[in-house]
């Protein structure tokens, strides 16, 4: 009876110099553990190094726990460690093929810290220490709770997100303290999970990352957010079951990661967690540019019927471009809202009554600087004042006689401003497809388009429609004879089914879809996604509601009831805005000014009749829905 074969031993123990010295002389690549002292060898990592050495079955490759140093990683991530091992081994067998050098590499983490920072000018440490982000990249913070620190499910989730085209511009482990913590959250301290949620992330370690996206033209925060999902897990996992809260999260609690909620957020959740960050100078990016700001202007009245052509010029001169352009009929309350600080001030009277006396001309406005800018071009919020020292200014040129306030308004900062921009423009939805023909080779390059320009995805679905639903959804073009063929061809393939939510999106949407009629989109709007992807005018890539009526219409006939369209304010009232021609066209309703997003197969179609179809369009002057959702 043959004997038991002895199983030989994989790794080498390295106890003393003369063992190393001798495990260096052996030619080929080491894999060396220096860290078993601790604990002794990971059972799960020998098993990794045991299948790789079978697989490459190759004499060259070694293993030993305990000459050059020519990779390093730190942490369990075996698929990472198989690749280098794999990469580094075939540099090996070069340099025993041909004899050239070996470069080595050097590991920090192996040097002495204090010998190390002694070295150091403060200069250089203060730069190592920076965290330096292109101004032209947006960013956000994400987190990597403890619950899926704990779970062992870090780096996976780095992998993931890595996979997902989101860039690491920088992290770390940290261990929020029970301070640190309420500091972070201090904006949910009203909340009645607040301390329980302390408690938590305060309870182990967490992975904070700073992110932007690869290409680096898209606004990360929606795209991560929308990669997160819900922050109900319960929700996040009938909604967006590959989000990674449906995937990792346990509860709504414990739901695995954390991202910024805007830009602002981000900007001071960046600055409590890496102190030293900053975006890069001119010099460093190469000449990219710097990020873009927006701010609100608002003309008042009374300046406003008479003057507002020669201050739109003087905004276009200096390099501002008009974002969002609306008149406004305010209310009393709707002043009141706006200007709650300064209700209590001797000149509020004065302020409510120019305020209230007609519309108001409101304007996002863009550019590098925007805040700064226009509160410099304004001048002294004090029409004296500025009279006195800077005559030049926009409010000493347009001050009213005999009329204490000033004429135009400017946000003080930059969260302040998005905070009135979203007052004046509500966030707004819109319907969006991408249709059969698309779905296969463009879905990704529309996707790309829709997250570059600005919009939020809240809602998802991709679905094959049915004969019924098609038919439904395009009832209004039953008549039509085209209707057959439409529907045949709505239903040949599976189609994505998107809400877009951003400030004017219906008609934002539609300038990005282009013309109906794929040739024409290539002739006036050659960057549109029809001119880009779009075939035929039945094949035309992508759909979108006409107006507002429409898409809220269409968003309850795919996705049901999900979510309500105003926009709550602090004291749980609606906060809704009247436009100056809300009430002249408010019968438009029962008129046909509403006119179906579907008769853009029409064959007496025409580019002006997709964006004039809604009488409150924002795109014309003195125009906007007043009631936009949040």
């Amino acid at each position: 009876m043959a004997g038991k074969k002895k199983e030989a031993s994989l790794q080498a123990s390295v106890t003393n110099q003369e063992q190393w010295e001798e495990m260096l002389a052996t030619k080929g690549l080491t894999v060396v553990d220096v860290y078993q002292q601790w604990c002794g060898p990971c059972r799960a990592v020998v098993s990794l190094l045991r299948k790789i050495k079978n697989e490459l079955a190759d004499d060259l490759l070694h293993f030993a726990t305990g000459g050059e140093l020519v990779a390093v990683l730190r942490g369990a991530n075996a698929p990472l460690l198989q690749r280098i091992i794999v990469e580094e081994l075939a540099k090996e067998k070069l340099v025993l093929e041909t004899g050239v050098e070996r470069k080595g590499v050097t590991d920090e983490g192996l040097v002495d810290d204090e010998k190390k920072d002694e070295e150091k000018t403060p200069e250089q440490s203060e730069e190592e220490d920076s965290i330096i982000v292109p101004a032209s990249k947006s960013y956000t913070v994400a987190i990597i709770k403890p619950d899926a620190v704990a779970h062992g499910k870090a780096n996976e989730l780095i992998m993931k997100i890595q996979d997902a085209r989101f860039e690491i511009l920088a992290q770390e482990e940290r261990t929020l303290t029970e301070a640190e913590a309420r500091d972070f959250y201090q904006h949910q301290a009203e909340e009645a999970c607040f301390e329980e949620l302390v408690q938590f992330m305060s309870s182990g370690p967490s992975h904070v990352l700073v992110l932007s996206q690869v290409e680096g033209s898209a606004n990360v925060v929606p795209a991560w957010r929308e990669y997160i999902g819900p922050a109900d897990i319960e929700e996040a996992r009938r909604e967006k079951p590959e989000s990674l809260r449906a995937q990792y999260g346990t509860q709504t609690l414990f739901n695995a990661v954390h991202g910024s909620e805007d830009i602002d957020q981000a900007s001071r959740e960046l600055a409590f967690f890496f102190p030293n960050f900053r975006t890069a100078s001119a010099t460093e990016q190469d000449g990219e540019e710097e990020r873009v700001e927006r701010t609100l202007a608002l003309i008042r009245p009374d300046v406003a019927r008479e003057k507002r052509e020669e201050i739109l010029a003087h905004i276009h001169k200096s390099g501002f471009t008009v974002a969002l352009q609306r008149d406004v009929l305010l209310t009393e309350e709707q002043v009141r809202q706006f200007y709650f600080q300064h209700v209590e001030e001797d000149y509020f009277p004065a302020l409510l009554r120019s305020m209230t006396s007609g519309p108001v001309l409101a304007l996002a406005l863009a550019r590098t600087g925007a805040v700064y800018l226009w509160k410099n071009i304004l001048g002294p919020s004090d029409v004296n004042e500025a009279k006195d020292e800077n005559p030049e200014c926009l409010r000493a040129q347009f001050a009213v006689e005999n009329e204490p306030i000033n004429q135009l308004h400017g946000s003080e900062s930059l969260e302040a401003a998005e905070q009135e921009i979203n007052f004046f423009f509500p966030k707004q939805k819109t319907l969006a497809l991408i249709k059969p023909d698309a779905m296969e080779e463009h879905r990704d390059n529309i996707l790309q388009e829709i997250r570059g320009s600005g919009f939020s995805v809240t809602q998802l679905k991709e679905a094959v429609l049915s004969r019924d639903m098609a038919e439904e959804f395009y009832k209004e073009q039953r008549e039509k004879p085209f209707f057959k063929q439409l529907v045949e061809f709505m239903c040949r393939g599976p189609c994505l089914m998107l809400v877009l939510t951003k400030e004017n999106a219906v008609e934002e949407w539609r300038l990005i879809m282009g013309p109906t009629d794929p040739e024409q989109a290539k002739e006036t709007s050659p960057d549109s996604l029809r001119a880009r992807f779009a075939s035929d005018i039945l094949h035309n890539s992508v759909h979108g509601s006409s107006n507002e009526q429409h898409a809220e219409e269409k968003i309850r006939f795919i996705f049901g009831d999900i979510c309500s369209d105003a926009e709550l304010t602090a004291d749980g009232g609606t906060n809704t805005i009247t436009s100056e021609k809300e009430q002249d066209n408010s019968s438009d309703e029962n008129t046909g000014m509403s006119r179906s997003s579907t008769e853009e197969m029409s064959d007496n179609h025409h580019e002006g009749d997709q964006h004039n179809s809604d009488p409150c369009s924002p795109q014309r002057e003195g125009s906007d829905d007043p009631e936009q959702g949040n």
